[in-house]
């Protein structure tokens, strides 16, 4: 595969693709390709990590859209995001995470453990047997628990967020349809209205939760955060809080289930499991790519770049560089100085990334325990998404169940 037909692949909205020969191919062209004027691949390692660390490199923020999308805030999706920290910049960006950062303290998510053990364990109850589908009856359930109960959702109304969730995560792909476009407009008009209800009991009956937290935030004068930054936020902290673990959690079932014998160590071995994660992170990054634009002329990778470049950075490539990893293609959760690019890396680094790797850290190893003769029941469905890499499916033969000891 040649450059050109490598780019024509990651462009493609219908995503329904393996992006790992493209991303090689782009590898034999160097960290920086460009694709048209003013608009380049960033595929490197060194690269990708360099460009997220520099304060002069823009999010995809208000302004850039209005530059190239006049009509972009009549699609409620896309305004979300934009009022979100996900799509702004210092010192908007800053203010609004500096807000949601009290929250994700290493403290509180450590405590969180003993939560997250005790929801495994009831997941895992749960199972059906003989067969399950790992995706609707752990990868999904598991992370929408933790992250509605930290925001204040309550339990009861869990069930609406993975079909709200899939439609409005189209937008954050680099091609999207008409069709996309229209659900997930239509899924923020419905997180919009459910948030706005939730903020108005919480305003009432405030509890110790980050819904409480925000909309306090937004009534001390409206100074510290927007209404339309309180309704961005939310919807991003429900959605980016469990859509990454989900992907996280199902593409490490799989390596696991491809690769039987290092799920027999892992088994043997639960003290092995921030190694394995990692390793799942770097070879199946949960978010595959993300965007910078250049706010001055720079050169990325030895590639001179004009002000306003529109960067497209691969975080899957850069996790398989192999001027950075040897042998990157191979699933070894042994190999030393692993410090993949999944959650980013500077200012716009993921709030919950500790979280999102506590809850694989857990959950894995007390899946191994728990069904020791678990084995594939066919293959699992690929989710038809380039970005936001995962399964829609994962079917298992649970094989004998072990009702103790299954959570470390």
């Amino acid at each position: 595969m040649d450059a050109g037909a490598a780019v024509r692949m990651l462009l493609d909205p219908r995503a329904n693709h393996d992006p790992v020969p493209a991303y090689a191919a782009l590898h034999r062209h160097g960290p920086v390709v460009p694709v048209s004027s003013g608009y380049y691949f960033v595929s490197g390692y060194d690269a990708v990590d360099a460009v997220l660390r520099d304060p002069g490199m823009e999010a995809y923020d208000a302004k850039r859209l209005d530059a190239q999308w006049s009509d972009w805030r009549d699609n409620r999706a896309v305004a979300l995001f934009a009022d979100s920290m996900l799509r702004t910049n210092p010192p908007q960006h800053t203010r609004m995470r500096r807000l949601a950062a009290g929250v994700f303290t290493a403290r509180r998510v450590g405590a969180l453990r003993a939560v997250i053990a005790a929801q495994v364990d009831e997941a895992l109850d749960a199972l059906p047997g003989p067969e399950a589908d790992l995706v609707s009856d752990l990868t999904y359930p598991l992370p929408i628990a933790v992250i509605t109960a930290l925001l204040g959702v309550p339990a009861a109304d869990r069930g609406m967020f993975r079909r709200l969730a899939e439609a409005l995560t189209a937008v954050l792909e680099v091609r999207w349809t008409e069709e996309d476009r229209r659900r997930a407009h239509e899924a923020a008009l419905e997180l919009e209205d459910y948030f706005t209800r939730l903020v108005a009991r919480r305003r009432a009956e405030p509890a110790d939760d980050l819904v409480s937290a925000l909309a306090a935030a937004h009534d001390a004068g409206g100074e510290q955060l927007t209404g339309a930054e309180l309704m961005g936020n939310l919807v991003l902290l429900l959605v980016a809080g469990f859509e990454t673990t989900t992907n996280l959690l199902g593409n490490g079932i799989v390596l696991l289930l491809d690769h039987p014998d290092h799920a027999d160590r892992l088994r043997a071995d639960p003290g092995l499991v921030a190694a394995y994660v990692e390793e799942v992170l770097r070879i199946e990054s949960p978010v595959q790519l993300t965007e910078r634009y250049t706010s001055r002329p720079s050169v990325v990778g030895g590639v001179a770049l004009p002000a306003d470049a529109e960067l497209v950075l691969l975080l899957g490539a850069a996790n398989r560089d192999p001027a950075r990893f040897e042998n990157p293609d191979v699933f070894d959760p042994g190999r030393p100085g692993n410090a993949p690019l999944s959650f980013g890396a500077g200012a716009h680094y993921c709030l919950g990334a500790p979280l999102a790797r506590l809850e694989a850290q857990v959950a894995l190893p007390a899946l191994l325990r728990r069904f020791p003769e678990m084995e594939p029941a066919g293959r699992p469905t690929r989710r038809p998404r380039m970005n936001l890499r995962g399964w829609s499916s994962l079917p298992v033969t649970l094989g004998t169940r072990q009702t103790t000891g299954s959570t470390p």
